[in-house]
C-alpha cells in the first residue's frame, strides 16, 4: 500500500440539494416545478391519454416564482421532475439605502444585507411608502435554488 496522502477537489456544494426529484404525475396545481432551470409556481396541469406506444404527458403551465414569465413543459407523467425547496422566510425592515439595498433583521439579530428591493412597482411602493411614514415592516422573502426575491409584505404597527 502506499503511504503518499491523496488531495482531492471538491467541487460539489456541501450543503443541501437545490432541488428533489419528483414523479411528474404527482405533481398539482399550486406545486412547484424547476422549468428550463428557473424556479416556477404551477398553475395548470393537464394530463394526456396514452397513445397506441409510450407514455401518458403531464402538460405544466407555470409562472417563474421570481420574475412572473410563464412557462411551459411537457414531461412523461412517469418520468420524475425537479421540484426546487422554496422557502419563505419573514425579516423586519431596518433600513432602505440609496442604492436600492435593503437592511433586513434576522430572528438571530444580525442584518441581512445583500437583497435588493423587489421589481413588482406595488410592492415597492408599499415598502417605500410605508418605511418613510416610519412604520415597522416585517417582509416576506421567498428563496429556491440560489435566488432570494421580496414578495411581501406586513405591517406591524407604527414604531
Amino acid at each position: 500500500m502506499s503511504d503518499e496522502e491523496h488531495q482531492f477537489e471538491s467541487k460539489a456544494d456541501a450543503g443541501a440539494s437545490k432541488t428533489y426529484p419528483q414523479q411528474a404525475g404527482t405533481i398539482r396545481k399550486g406545486g412547484y416545478i424547476v422549468i428550463k432551470g428557473r424556479a416556477c409556481k404551477v398553475v395548470e396541469v393537464s394530463t394526456s391519454k396514452t397513445g397506441k406506444h409510450g407514455h401518458a404527458k403531464c402538460h405544466f403551465v407555470a409562472i417563474d416564482i421570481f420574475n412572473g414569465k410563464k412557462l411551459e413543459d411537457i414531461v412523461p407523467s412517469s418520468h420524475n421532475c425537479d421540484v426546487p425547496h422554496v422557502t419563505r422566510t419573514d425579516y423586519q425592515l431596518i433600513d432602505i439605502s440609496e442604492d436600492g439595498f435593503v437592511s433586513l433583521l434576522t430572528d438571530s439579530g444580525n442584518t441581512k444585507d445583500d437583497l435588493k428591493l423587489p421589481t413588482d412597482e406595488a410592492l415597492l411602493a408599499q415598502i417605500k411608502d410605508g418605511f418613510n411614514e416610519g412604520k415597522d415592516l416585517v417582509v416576506s422573502v421567498m428563496s429556491a435554488m440560489g435566488e432570494e426575491q421580496i414578495n411581501a409584505l406586513k405591517d406591524i404597527g407604527p414604531k
